[in-house]
């Protein structure tokens, strides 16, 4: 009975043995992405993708390399992706690129990282592109880059036309959003402050957004040159295009009662928060407005976009955070933002995008109060696009080959 038994369990071990043997490593992901931080949508971008490949590829080693994660966002990512590595050093950045399966060049506003992915091609590493947006001088320039790639998913179906359409051949071509549809930060914490401080109800309260036609980098980053033609392009539009924001906000106000936040995107739109928005509001209006006096990090951003009621936004990655939450969102389009608000109609959501030129400021009003009178909805709409770009992102996380 014993060498019975003692034979049996030799069986066992060899089996449980020779099954670990043929198990496959864990495929092992380069990630290039996190393009900057004084921005919460290029911050959303990341965190976006990596919950994704937590989602549809629980089984792969995902090593981030990124252009910039201070301001607490290496941090922040660390906690809630605990298993993830990111490759800071020179030395690090080249071994994962030695060491990598794949080398995926994450979402964002083009071929930011297409130095890096050329590096991938050089040594031979297959590669692809998730979720981005492309412009004419893209698909001139990187037309090799391109054609080499195993996919290259577009966040907008306009720069998925003018890829189909440029001849370029070879990859998969196809409309993957972007990833921050995906993003589930949060800092609760933060939040349930920030909404204290300004009386703001939970489910109660508009969040407004501003956003100047070209982004005065020259501003952010000082040793830049100003841009005389942009900032002269920025002080004709200003004040139009945020009249008809304020249109909006009014129109909320009036018809609902209910209160509204004048938040950022971006670093920059702190000090506009005022001039453009809050300053030239009527008497009877400003008592329902409350102001950020500061920049925010997208975790927080992220916590009180999933309480507020509808978000109304001229930069983009605040509707996206919006709706991946299931919360209702109007993107008012200028024109100098490149292909990427045609996500908007790609996702059915072609009632909540303005295309600013062709736009009063009562149609932009018409369309908030009509949400604000029946949220319940407005969220059925958003619930479904917010679905929608989750089974499309889906399939571009399944074109990660495995090792």
């Amino acid at each position: 009975m014993i060498r019975r038994t003692f034979l049996q369990s030799l069986i066992a071990l060899s089996a449980v043995s020779e099954l670990r043997a043929q198990e496959k490593p864990a495929t092992r992901i380069l990630l290039r992405s996190s393009w900057q931080t004084v921005n919460i949508g290029d911050i959303a971008h990341t965190p976006g993708m990596l919950a994704l490949l937590e989602k549809h590829r629980p089984d792969a080693e995902v090593i981030l390399w990124p252009s910039s994660v201070d301001r607490g966002v290496a941090e922040i990512l660390m906690k809630r992706f605990p298993k993830l590595k990111i490759a800071l050093s020179k030395a690090d950045r080249d071994k994962a690129l030695e060491d990598c399966d794949f080398f995926l060049h994450g979402s964002g506003p083009g071929l930011v990282g297409a130095k890096e992915t050329q590096l991938a091609r050089k040594l031979g590493k297959p590669y692809g592109f998730g979720g981005v947006t492309l412009n004419d001088d893209e698909l001139k320039n990187y037309r090799e880059l391109l054609a080499d790639a195993r996919f290259v998913f577009l966040r907008d179906t306009d720069s998925l036309k003018a890829l189909q359409e440029s001849g370029i051949t070879g990859p998969r071509m196809d409309f993957g959003p972007d990833a921050t549809f995906a993003i589930d930060l949060r800092d609760d914490d933060a939040a349930t402050a920030l909404l204290k401080e300004h009386r703001l109800e939970q489910g109660n309260f508009l969040c407004a957004v501003p956003r100047l036609r070209w982004t005065p980098y020259w501003e952010i980053h000082p040793e830049r040159t100003p841009n005389p033609e942009r900032i002269k392009v920025n002080e004709e539009f200003a004040e139009k295009d945020h009249a008809k924001i304020r249109d909006g906000i009014i129109a909320w106000v009036r018809e609902t009662k209910m209160r509204v936040l004048l938040c950022p995107e971006m670093t920059y739109a702190v000090p506009l928060l005022r001039t453009l928005l809050f300053d030239k509001l009527p008497d009877d209006v400003k008592p329902f407005v409350a102001v950020m006096d500061r920049y925010w990090i997208t975790p927080e951003a992220c916590s009180v976009y999933a309480q507020a009621a509808a978000v109304l936004s001229a930069e983009q990655h605040s509707p996206i955070i919006a709706i991946s939450s299931g919360v209702p969102a109007i993107l008012v389009r200028q024109p100098t933002d490149t292909r990427k608000g045609q996500m908007w109609y790609d996702l059915k959501m072609s009632d909540w995008v303005f295309e600013i030129d062709n736009t009063s400021g009562e149609q932009i009003a018409s369309r908030v109060a009509q949400i604000g009178r029946d949220l319940p909805k407005a969220r059925e709409v958003a619930a479904k696009a917010r679905d929608h770009a989750q089974e499309k992102m889906a399939a571009m996380i399944a074109a990660i080959p495995v090792r």
